[in-house]
């Protein structure tokens, strides 16, 4: 069965295409979708059938491939800019917080809980 991605699929039309890997497109109807799937996402990889149709090519039994990406892994920093978020963490962290963690003195009330808001802000973009 050729494989291939979603080119664009709209819901409300009922329709879209796919780019084979073979090359060409092919026209993806609603009806060759899985149950339970209503819409696909561009660049969606997908194993299809395909029968000739007066129209052309036309996929049949679409099989899903790669589960769409989550809105969350859309939105997610490159890895690049979190590295250097990372670094900016770490010599904030050195800078404010362990120097009073060597004299036996946790930092204040307003530093600890800028430095925390910090940290979470980083362990939230690591964990999407």
């Amino acid at each position: 069965m050729p494989t291939g991605r979603v080119k664009w699929y709209d819901a409300t039309k009922g329709y879209g295409f796919v780019t084979s890997d073979e090359g060409g497109d092919v026209f993806l109807p609603k009806g060759a979708l899985p149950s339970g799937v209503a819409e696909l996402k561009a660049g969606q990889k997908i194993e299809f059938g395909v029968v000739d149709s007066r129209k052309g090519a036309q996929a049949l039994g679409v099989t899903l491939l790669e589960a769409p990406p989550s809105v969350a892994e859309l939105r997610r920093r490159p890895a690049e800019e979190l590295h250097g978020m990372v670094e900016d963490m770490i010599k904030v962290l050195e800078a404010k917080i362990q120097p009073d963690l060597r004299r036996g003195r946790f930092p204040d009330k307003r530093t600890a809980q800028k430095i925390a808001q910090l940290v979470h802000a980083v362990a939230n973009e690591l964990e999407v």
